[in-house]
């Protein structure tokens, strides 16, 4: 579950590409719907909503590895699921073309989507 702060889609400081300023501040005020747990108002933190250890942390199962370059692609196991990090789009195209080849799923990009558009 995400838990954002009141108010997140309203005001344009605390908008959607503004990720620090989304995170949670406990809700505070006496009229607050949210630190009254009122219906239809979204959820606060609070225990309860941790996941389990063993899918903590987890992306379909397998655990998250991030990938600079085409060496650390092979070096991908059975469990592992590939994220990109920052890098330019000729080293990702090379990745991405790896990656079909070797039939590694890459998490944050579409490989048919992306190698059609840079033919």
């Amino acid at each position: 579950m995400k838990f954002l702060r009141r108010q997140w889609y309203k005001l344009p400081s605390l908008g959607k590409n503004r990720k620090k300023k989304q995170k949670w501040r406990n809700p505070t005020g006496r009229h607050n719907k949210i630190r009254n747990k009122r219906r239809g108002y979204s959820a606060r933190v609070e225990i309860g909503y941790k996941l389990e250890k063993n899918t903590r942390g987890k992306i379909k199962e397998k655990t998250p590895k991030r990938i600079f370059n085409v060496k650390e692609l092979e070096n991908i196991g059975k469990n592992e699921i590939a994220i990109l990090g920052k890098i330019g789009k000729k080293n990702k195209m090379e990745i991405a073309k790896k990656a079909k080849e070797m039939k590694i799923e890459i998490h944050n990009l579409n490989l048919k989507k992306f190698l059609r558009e840079k033919k």
